[in-house]
């Protein structure tokens, strides 16, 4: 990574250098894809490419505000990558969202089948913990904080229950605080969760965690409006994932419940909020800004 300091340039210059840890942690990690057995581990790889990794760019940006070296963030984004790949493998399945298009390419059941489907999600979970708990780049104590942060994320209370009560829901009308509660779950608690990793590896102030976990919180939720929203007007191409999925499953959604323009209105000012909160964190906030307006902009 270059030694270029936060002052100097500006954090979209340093995403590249970011994105490259993150591909070298990932390639270090799982086995090469001709270990055997070869299709499951080929599988994993597969899973694993593309998308925007917002998720880690998120650990970097926190960390990178409050200070940490990004030796000390590599296998915390790492790990929520790999658990956001997870979890998109699985959601793809046919007992769940049954979808044929992932990040422009077809699903991993579709690539390869639907029993892999099941088995490369599982195996790119346990990798996730298995980084936290082998890197030399943070204390056991921290270890040990990290990987129940993102085990409470990831499970019943975090997205695997927001993904149950999300599929319960289909062809009900839903009031916006269980939209908001469901989507806190479902999309919020892995955004959530980088910031606090972040503060992890910083062993960053109660007040640091608590504008952190603000900011995450928003984001969270503004994210999950735009999805919304986007699956509305956007086409099947610019997604890279099937458009209109939302109405044909028949969900609540933001737009439904508060008209599209309400809607975009809330996201917006959920990101106002989120810039609020990384500016009371530090004078460095210029990661977190940054990101808040490169996911405000985004189109997929």
């Amino acid at each position: 990574m270059s030694t270029t300091s936060p002052e100097a340039s500006t954090f979209a210059e340093r995403v590249p250098a970011y994105l490259k840890r993150l591909q070298r942690s990932t390639d270090a990690l799982l086995p090469a894809a001709a270990t055997d057995p070869a299709r499951l581990h080929e599988a994993m790889r597969y899973a694993c490419v593309g998308g925007k990794h917002l998720r880690a760019l998120m650990v970097y940006a926190a960390g990178e505000t409050l200070g940490v070296p990004a030796e000390k963030l590599d296998a915390s984004a790492c790990a929520v990558e790999l658990i956001h790949a997870y979890s998109l493998v699985h959601d793809d399945l046919p007992a769940m969202d049954n979808d044929d298009l992932r990040r422009g390419r077809p699903t991993v059941h579709k690539a390869y089948d639907e029993a892999i489907g099941i088995l490369v999600g599982d195996a790119l979970q346990t990798s996730a913990f298995e980084v936290l708990a082998t890197t030399d780049a943070l204390d056991a104590d921290q270890k040990v904080r990290m990987i129940r942060a993102l085990a409470h994320a990831s499970g019943s209370l975090g997205m695997v229950g927001g993904q149950a009560v999300d599929m319960a829901s289909e062809n009900k009308t839903l009031t916006l605080a269980q939209l908001e509660s469901l989507h806190a779950r479902k999309t919020g608690a892995l955004i959530l969760v980088t910031c606090q990793l972040a503060g992890i590896a910083a062993n960053a102030t109660e007040t640091a965690r608590h504008a952190l976990e603000r900011y995450g919180q928003c984001i969270g939720l503004a994210f999950q409006i735009q999805d919304d929203v986007l699956d509305q007007i956007a086409d099947t191409a610019t997604l890279g994932k099937t458009a209109g999925k939302d109405l044909a499953q028949h969900k609540s959604t933001f737009p439904s419940l508060l008209g599209l323009e309400q809607a975009k209105q809330r996201a917006d000012a959920l990101f106002d909020e989120a810039r609020d909160a990384a500016r009371s964190i530090s004078q460095h906030a210029e990661p977190l800004l940054w990101l808040a307006d490169f996911i405000q902009q985004r189109d997929h």
